[in-house]
């Protein structure tokens, strides 16, 4: 990076947190501290739920996912927008109507205590743990960048996230959401122009897509039901509505940018904005790693794109048979650039009327066996580095995009690249401790120890309260779970791929979760015992699944919810029955 990039980064990092704590500087209580007064409009609540999703790994991970995988993963966000819409129908007026501080506040509400305490905990699992890998991917950007060891800028990452979150609360979180937001909006829209500008003249933006198509890149949409499948459409539809139902419905993280809104209103418009341009953001990302695949179909890439790992490998027992491979992964690179001109200038010919059908159709063949044969010398490679590095993640789709922008991209647009990711990670790690620490002391400390009805019950505030104790002791959280999730990002590299790892985590609790909301608001009859036992039983059902079966991680979320409601009202109906029966 040069000096210009680094004050891009510098200074576009310091502008937004400097505002953040500027806009947050009046908050003294818990109710600032959570619900930021409530003074938040909805562009901002907008913004704030995307960018409290759109973390470090969205940026970094998923045009590697394009990379390798084409644009289906595009499909996992097709119920996102239906369940926006039920959430806005259904759990805002309901929340606001309650005045809660946190989603499983209004589970003691419908139900006791106890179900309060399990969606809790529920949640602390899964987001404590997601919070470690998002806080992983920037470290790996930072590493790859400054070559530092990564458990050490893992640890001051971690440390400067925490010190930015306390700050100000959720107004602080959110009102530097609006400005990281629109970054990282801008800028990966720049790097898409950039990288297209980068493909060869005569190849323009139908021939990058027929390339892609080509090699099985340009796949948004497969209408074949297979369970085991993660990415098709029934799975986006039927999971991902059950996954973004419970994410943005009962997932503190986010319950808690719309709890802070003007109204039910600005809640309802802020979320209803999100459904509307989540697709498309997600599209533009994966079609812009499927132009950087595009790209290096004419480009030679590296053998393996974590380079400091390949020389590693190659600085030890394997180092001339890596070395080997990459002279023969240069000659079928050849081969492959070759075939791919051909099959443009055969496109060109067909599109011109000269009757090049055929030519094409032999051009496309001759691509697609060059394309398996380099893959196969990559692959190859892969294997050689596990066995040479044992510990080492053989897969390096994580590092394609950032390789692509350091190599790549001018002066200053690295640094506004870069200066992308880091917000993304600040933004969407900040969120994650502050509703981590909000749910520990609002749902557990406070409600446990004192055996309150609820946080926000007007009875029993001001008696005993200490406003700057509660404060205190709500940052003091905040700071434990920063510290756990620096722990678990040191397993972070043990994942497969880094958004996939996220999204698993959910799934395996989300379900059950959202199952216990499902049963408050439509099953009125049900108590909370029943619920209670379901919800135990479903997770442990959806945790034997994944140990188990090669059931496609969507459909987790569908099966626990599932569970939940039908366990619950069996038990329920059992239960009539037995009192009806004691009774006669």
């Amino acid at each position: 990076m040069t000096l210009l990039d680094w004050l891009v980064l510098g200074g576009t990092i310091l502008f937004i947190t400097a505002y953040g704590m500027w806009r947050s500087r009046h908050v003294r209580d818990l109710e600032g501290y959570f619900r930021g007064n409530n003074t938040l409009k909805w562009p901002t609540i907008g913004l704030s739920i995307m960018a409290t999703q759109a973390s470090a790994i969205t940026f970094l991970s998923t045009p590697g996912q394009a990379y390798e995988d084409g644009m289906r993963f595009v499909q996992f966000y097709f119920g996102l927008p239906l369940a926006m819409i039920v959430i806005s129908a259904v759990f805002v007026p309901r929340y606001f109507q309650l005045k809660v501080y946190t989603a499983y506040e209004y589970l003691e509400h419908r139900f006791d205590v106890r179900v309060r305490t399990l969606g809790a905990l529920l949640f602390l699992v899964q987001r404590g743990l997601a919070a470690g890998i998002t806080l992983y991917a920037p470290s790996i950007i930072l590493s790859t960048i400054l070559g530092w060891p990564l458990d050490l800028l893992i640890v001051a990452m971690g440390l400067v996230v925490i010190l930015y979150t306390v700050s100000g609360g959720v107004q602080a979180v959110s009102q530097t959401q609006k400005q990281q937001m629109v970054i990282m909006l801008g800028g990966m829209a720049i790097a898409a122009v950039v990288v297209f500008l980068s493909l060869p003249d005569e190849v323009g933006l139908k021939g990058a897509v027929k390339l892609a198509g080509a090699l099985d890149r340009m796949n948004p949409v497969s209408f074949e039901f297979d369970p085991s499948s993660r990415y098709n459409f029934w799975s986006g539809i039927a999971g991902g509505f059950f996954l973004a139902l419970s994410y943005f419905g009962t997932d503190q993280s986010q319950v808690g940018r719309y709890l802070s809104g003007q109204s039910v209103t600005e809640s309802r418009l802020g979320l209803l904005f999100n459904g509307m341009f989540k697709v498309p953001m997600q599209a533009l990302i994966l079609f812009t790693g499927v132009l950087v695949f595009v790209f290096y179909l004419f480009v030679q890439p590296p053998l393996f794109f974590n380079n400091a790992a390949l020389q590693r490998a190659k600085d030890g027992a394997q180092g001339e048979r890596l070395t080997q491979l990459e002279a023969r992964y240069g000659e079928a690179f050849e081969r492959q650039q070759e075939a791919a001109t051909r099959y443009v200038a055969a496109l060109e010919r067909g599109e011109a009327g000269a009757g090049a059908g055929a030519e094409a159709a032999v051009a496309k063949s001759e691509l697609k066996a060059a394309f398996a044969s380099s893959q196969a010398l990559k692959l190859e490679a892969r294997q050689v580095i596990s066995e040479a590095l044992p510990g080492q993640e053989a897969r390096d789709a994580d590092y394609v995009f950032i390789s692509f922008v350091l190599k790549y991209l001018p002066s200053g647009l690295v640094g506004l690249l870069i200066a992308v990711i880091i917000c993304a990670a600040m933004s969407s790690t900040s969120s994650e401790l502050s509703a981590l620490g909000a749910t520990t002391m609002l749902d557990l400390w406070r409600r446990l120890r004192r055996g309150r009805r609820s946080a926000s019950d007007k009875e029993n505030e001001g008696e005993g309260e200490d406003p700057r104790r509660d404060l205190m002791l709500s940052k003091l959280f905040t700071v434990l779970w920063g510290l756990v999730a620096i722990g678990f990002a040191s397993f972070a590299s043990m994942v497969d791929n880094l958004i996939q790892a996220v999204n698993i985590i959910g799934s395996i609790f989300y379900g059950t979760v959202l199952g216990l909301f499902v049963v408050a608001f439509f099953l009125r009859r049900v108590s909370a015992t029943p619920v209670l036992v379901a919800a135990l039983i479903a997770q442990a059902a959806v945790i034997a699944l994944y140990f188990t079966t090669q059931l496609g991680f969507l459909w987790f979320n569908v099966v626990g919810c599932g569970l939940v409601v039908i366990i619950s009202a069996l038990l329920e109906l059992a239960r009539g029955a037995g009192a009806a029966s004691h009774r006669a």
